[in-house]
């Protein structure tokens, strides 16, 4: 059973974990020791939260659940006329198995239900990419770095 729970202050162990394992990949290869290495994503995920707390002063930040287990989270952001995808991550052992799917199918028919658009950015070398595509996002723009993209029932 999948659901979401609103976050509170005993799940920042989790969240630091699976920011974490984000950006393993990235800082894998720069010879960081594990101390270095959690020192630089630890001041990157306080530099995030920050950011997002600015950012997105009305979002949602949920842990997703499954099975009663911690296995990602969602942050969306809800305007009058959209509903934006902040962040989706999931832990690595339970990505390609129809979770983030199934989270934006509810995104989706939420948006449908409140008349509002969908939209995200999402990095331009991100595998998640192909998920959006598939789900019938489409591009608004694209820079270096991020492409923007909306969902419109």
């Amino acid at each position: 059973m999948i659901e979401t729970v609103p976050v509170c202050a005993d799940d920042q162990p989790f969240l630091f974990h699976l920011f974490s394992t984000t950006r393993f990949d990235e800082i894998s290869s720069w010879g960081f020791d594990q101390k270095m290495a959690e020192q630089f994503l630890r001041m990157q995920w306080e530099a995030q939260t920050q950011s997002y707390q600015f950012q997105f002063p009305a979002m949602d930040h949920r842990i997703i659940l499954a099975d009663n287990k911690n296995v990602g989270r969602i942050i969306v952001e809800m305007t009058s006329h959209v509903l934006h995808l902040v962040d989706i991550s999931l832990l690595p052992a339970l990505r390609n198995q129809g979770i983030g799917t199934r989270m934006l199918q509810e995104l989706q028919r939420e948006a449908v239900q409140q008349k509002k658009t969908l939209s995200l950015s999402v990095l331009v070398s991100n595998p998640a990419k192909r998920l959006y595509d598939r789900l019938g996002f489409s591009v608004v723009s694209q820079d270096e770095v991020y492409v923007r993209m909306e969902w419109r029932g």
